[in-house]
């Protein structure tokens, strides 16, 4: 017991030393106007001019985190606004003039500049793809999903109540799917986006967070993953072929309507190559209604994610 507990120490004083340190950020580099200013110990000054924007950062996440490992270096301010004498001795000045203040504002600083202030502390864990991913690489900030000064959501500091928000503001084509009628529960509030993708990057194609889409998709439909007997080629590719995991109006999020979909590749196999229409309905001259009655050609072909019976070459049972 003793030799356990010794062994759980050393891992956590091991963590505690491997933990990355946040980056020092060159502040004179954001704003050259700050060359030489030094960090303040008090915030009365600050209160002076932004009591507002003050008692409500005093409700958020940061706020309560900074508070509880005050190291005495600083102010709260300071953390992202950089050292404030030069900005504090020429407060009142500035009221009355045009002269750029000598402190880091983030509505005059690039996207690049924010998240280089935010990833000072944030760069491990979930944000450890961030640097070179889509969303850095396309000019998104850390501020576009994230509001700092108030707290606007009950986690991670979104700039909605509705995390989804925070990606459909951008994402409109996928706000629309959403509203199909065959769609993934996320309107239900039983999902949301990051339950597939990570924003701030990932090891998979559309800032998934497994590598690849069949991964994403068996985390939760894990009867479809196999190994089957005999598999489905497409199934196993990708599920996207067949399905849209953002919303259709066909069932089963399929992206076309059965036999379509299934013709989309099977147009000169088996079956006539022609396309299955209006003569093929019950009392039609085709003979061959099956394959446009209910579930098409699912009706015969039942197991089209993979079959593990000895006679299932077809996906039949």
């Amino acid at each position: 017991m003793k030799k356990l507990i010794m062994v759980g120490l050393m891992l956590a004083i091991s963590m505690a030393v491997s933990r990355p340190t946040a980056a020092a950020v060159d502040w004179t580099a954001i704003n050259p106007a700050m060359e030489g200013a030094t960090s303040v110990k008090e915030l009365t000054d600050c209160l002076e001019c932004h009591e507002d924007y003050m008692k409500s950062f005093e409700k958020t996440r940061h706020a309560k985190y900074f508070k509880a490992t005050d190291s005495g270096e600083g102010i709260v301010c300071e953390k992202c606004h950089g050292p404030m004498s030069k900005h504090l001795a020429e407060a009142e000045s500035l009221l009355t003039s045009e002269k750029e203040p000598t402190v880091v504002s983030f509505e005059k600083i690039s996207h690049h500049q924010k998240n280089q202030i935010c990833m000072k502390c944030h760069e491990s864990g979930l944000r450890m793809h961030w640097s070179g991913s889509a969303h850095e690489m396309s000019g998104v900030s850390c501020s576009s999903c994230h509001y700092v000064m108030e707290k606007k959501s009950a986690k991670s500091l979104f700039i909605s109540e509705d995390p989804k928000k925070a990606c459909t503001n951008c994402h409109k084509e996928k706000r629309a799917q959403l509203m199909r009628s065959s769609h993934m529960p996320l309107r239900e509030g039983k999902m949301d986006c990051a339950s597939c993708h990570n924003p701030h990057g990932g090891p998979g194609p559309s800032l998934l967070k497994t590598a690849s889409v069949n991964e994403a998709c068996y985390e939760c439909h894990a009867d479809k993953r196999g190994p089957f007997l005999w598999e489905h080629a497409p199934v196993r590719e990708n599920c996207s072929n067949c399905h849209d995991p953002h919303g259709s109006n066909n069932e089963a999020l399929l992206k076309i309507k059965n036999p379509y979909l299934c013709q989309s590749c099977h147009s000169a196999s088996g079956h006539p190559s022609t396309l299955y229409d209006g003569s093929k309905l019950p009392g039609g001259s085709g003979g061959a209604s099956a394959q446009l009655v209910g579930r098409g050609c699912l009706n015969c072909h039942s197991l089209v994610h993979g079959s593990n019976h000895p006679s299932g070459a077809k996906f039949q049972r």
